[in-house]
């Protein structure tokens, strides 16, 4: 029989009185985040909160790890799980066996609403994968106390594949989606976690699971995207439906293109956080692609997985609407012309079909909740769901690139510079090669023309490092060792020590100054016959795109 809540054994031991027990039950990583967001609405005060995993999902190896990792929260194996009554239990994907729970049960979607078609689940070919018969009922009766829709278009879709669960359906909205909105006010500092600075624009590139998605059809495109997009313009951020780490190795798939500077954002946070920093985003039918063009951001689409989707369901819709990128024709070309003539709210009418009650899911949520947990009342203040944290890449991503080639143009003292991250298995000619001395290999220090160490070292101070540095590569035509993060010492071949500062504009922050940035541009504006003693009385201006850098420059002793 299962234990009444009230006598658990560990109450005995309790500080604060414990009124009510809630259930976070998961088949999925996804799955699981999804409930999370949910659970903030509840006050932590008198809510013992417990997570289980439903077992039997193809994609469930790790959740336990993972959930056992939560602050606050006990995992309970699934046998003990079913052996408890709970006030509550939340799940954001729903499975027969759920029916075991000794507790009111509140399903919500784990996506942008009820799409896919999983004959695994649903038991028909039919149905999306949520809304079936064979999920939401055992023996004939409907188990779910509360089915949350996101949007009342689900309702048309649920009166065909399961009519009995009518009567427990009800709109609730999207609360991940509104977390997103009330991230808004974060945005900049999200955008500089992921390598948005200095004039960078931040592309987003997102698959979802299956051979269908884009990272099934096209794995090479953030590699691409990274080697042919200039570094100091755009920075790439990739985005991988949790499904595809349970199964797979994003780090060791992506590993070339992450060296090049590609940002991997782990798959139990920080995607959402990266929707709202994006300038642009490339993906697919999945639902981080409705949520990114829900934001109004540029989205071109890889693949639209209309043979996985619910052809009556809006994300089919979606991916028949949204302009496609070419992953073989010009990805600069083709994210500028998305950047500059795409409409952001031409997607809306199609989004809003998965997201009703935009910013209010809250509201409908925690009352919701609350009316399960008897005894304790609903708190007074407004309901607000928090804003997402910050991103974090996953460690071990550098900081960028450490080799470059350079393509650059002058015009007087302002040197306008483009660099395209160094890939060996890319022989296209282009411009100069620039690179740090962590740069891995010896082969490409012989042809290089800059060279730079980016890290100040107490125990081989600058000055030695150059005079060593220009012994031992005689071909090189500037080496810049750094002083600080805006000021570096620059030696050019001739022997000339200069000392070079950013300068910092009125009302600016400190300025940044990459010391393989400057080296480039030396460089090139020596090629054009810049006289080197010229530099101290004129300086020079770095661009890159449309973000400019003014350096000064005195000669050293």
């Amino acid at each position: 029989m299962p234990t009444h809540p009230h006598a658990w054994p560990a109450d005995r031991w309790n500080t604060r009185p414990v009124r009510a027990r809630v259930l976070a039950v998961a088949r999925t990583l996804t799955s699981a985040t999804r409930v999370l967001d949910v659970l903030t609405l509840l006050n932590r005060d008198g809510i013992e909160r417990y997570a289980t995993v439903n077992p039997g999902s193809a994609f469930a190896d790790g959740l336990d790890d993972y959930l056992r990792g939560l602050p606050g929260i006990t995992l309970l194996d699934w046998e003990e799980a079913v052996r408890h009554r709970f006030d509550l239990a939340v799940a954001c994907a729903v499975h027969s066996s759920m029916h075991r729970l000794d507790a009111r049960l509140v399903v919500l979607p784990h996506g942008a609403g009820y799409n896919r078609l999983v004959t695994e689940s649903t038991g028909d070919t039919v149905s999306a994968a949520g809304l079936s018969r064979n999920e939401l009922t055992h023996h004939g009766r409907v188990f779910v106390d509360v089915l949350g829709l996101s949007h009342p278009e689900q309702l048309d879709r649920l009166r065909v594949s399961c009519p009995e669960a009518l009567d427990v359906a009800q709109v609730v909205g999207d609360p991940c989606f509104d977390r997103m909105l009330r991230s808004l006010r974060l945005r900049d500092s999200y955008r500089a976690a992921l390598g948005a600075v200095d004039g960078r624009r931040l592309v987003v590139v997102n698959s979802t699971w299956s051979e269908h998605s884009l990272f099934g059809r096209r794995p090479d495109l953030p590699r691409r995207l990274v080697r042919r997009l200039p570094a100091d313009e755009y920075a790439v951020a990739v985005v991988l439906h949790p499904n595809i780490w349970n199964r797979h190795d994003p780090e060791a798939l992506l590993d070339d293109a992450r060296r090049m500077g590609l940002r991997l954002v782990p798959p139990h946070q920080g995607w959402q956080a990266a929707l709202v920093a994006a300038d642009c985003l490339i993906g697919d039918h999945g639902s981080v692609s409705v949520y990114g063009a829900a934001l109004e951001r540029p989205t071109l689409l890889v693949a639209t997985g209309a043979a996985e989707l619910d052809p009556h369901s809006p994300s089919h819709a979606f991916g028949q609407a949204a302009p496609a990128l070419d992953p073989d024709g010009d990805l600069a070309a083709q994210l500028e012309q998305a950047l500059q003539k795409q409409d952001p709210a031409a997607l809306r009418p199609i989004t809003d079909r998965s997201l009703a009650r935009r910013g209010r899911s809250a509201e409908v949520l925690r009352p919701l909740l609350y009316s399960f947990l008897d005894g304790l009342d609903e708190p007074d203040d407004e309901p607000l769901l928090p804003p997402y944290p910050k991103p974090v890449p996953r460690p071990g991503t550098p900081e960028g690139p450490t080799a470059y080639d350079v393509e650059a143009a002058s015009e007087g003292t302002e040197v306008s510079l483009r660099r395209y991250p160094f890939d060996p298995g890319d022989h296209t000619p282009r411009g100069f090669h620039a690179l740090t001395d962590e740069h891995p290999g010896d082969a490409l220090r012989y042809t290089a023309e800059v060279l730079a160490r980016t890290e100040t070292r107490a125990e081989l101070p600058a000055g030695r490092w150059l005079a060593d540095t220009a012994a031992a590569l005689p071909g090189l035509a500037v080496a810049v060792a750094a002083l600080g993060p805006a000021r570096h010492l620059v030696r050019l071949r001739t022997g000339l020590l200069l000392e070079a500062c950013a300068e910092r504009t009125w009302g600016s922050a400190e300025p940044r100054l990459d010391p393989l940035l400057l080296g480039s541009a030396v460089a090139h504006w020596l090629t054009t016959g810049g006289d080197p003693a010229g530099l101290p009385e004129h300086g020079l201006t770095i661009r890159t795109g449309e973000h400019r850098t003014r350096v000064a420059f005195t000669t050293g002793p």
